[in-house]
């Protein structure tokens, strides 16, 4: 990627680098360190530092014992248990936001965004705000650092979605639509319940395209993804 003119401060140089991971133009595994980050944005090594700071803080980037920050590699299982207490997270958050059945404008518009992208748009960072609109809007704060703890990991597997067209985002905004209905009709148990398989049918896509990726000969399970 061509190097980019962004404001010398690490929240942008942050949101950047962000913007790469999730797109999977940083892939799992690469490094990302303060000497590359510096030279490519124009930016000081201790504001470099500072950047990538914040992205493994986030769970986006990852720290290991003398060796620089590099993005994740997730297994198999680090899959499942992401979107499994996720999914347990969530439900409990969207059972609490149908109680008051109001939902927070932030997620209408990101997921009026989804319905209106085209079937090849990045969708992520608009599934990813959705999500984080809805569970900021419950009353809850220790439930929502317990889903902040979890989202950057996830956004990582999100990306990988959205890199594998294993979803069309209006296939996302009409499964977003139905769990806003739910919520705006004050039902707890079918707003838990709708969010819950949302977030499931993800990992189980995503599942049958990291075994497919070890197993060649599988074919797409969900080809209108591809469409």
């Amino acid at each position: 990627m061509d190097v980019v003119e962004v404001a010398r401060v690490p929240a942008a140089v942050a949101e950047a680098l962000r913007s790469d991971v999730l797109g999977v133009r940083i892939l799992p595994g690469d490094p990302v360190t303060e000497a590359a980050v510096a030279a490519r944005f124009g930016v000081s090594r201790p504001t470099a530092r500072v950047a990538i700071d914040q992205l493994v803080a986030a769970g986006l980037l990852r720290r290991e014992p003398n060796r620089g920050a590099r993005v994740p590699i997730l297994s198999r299982n680090d899959i499942v248990d992401l979107y499994d207490n996720r999914a347990l997270v969530e439900g409990a958050a969207l059972a609490a936001l149908a109680r008051r059945g109001s939902v927070p404008d932030g997620a209408i518009l990101h997921n009026r965004a989804l319905a209106d992208a085209p079937d090849d748009a990045s969708f992520a960072a608009d599934d990813i705000a959705f999500h984080r609109a809805l569970v900021e809007a419950q009353s809850s704060l220790r439930l929502a650092r317990m889903h902040q703890g979890l989202m950057g990991e996830i956004e990582l597997c999100i990306g990988q979605v959205q890199a594998n067209a294993l979803w069309r985002p209006a296939d996302i905004a009409a499964q977003h639509a139905r769990v806003l209905d739910a919520v705006v009709a004050s039902d707890p148990e079918l707003a838990a319940r709708l969010v819950r398989e949302h977030i499931l049918s993800s990992r189980d896509r995503l599942l049958e395209h990291v075994d497919a990726r070890h197993d060649p000969s599988l074919l797409p399970s969900h080809p209108e993804a591809m469409q």
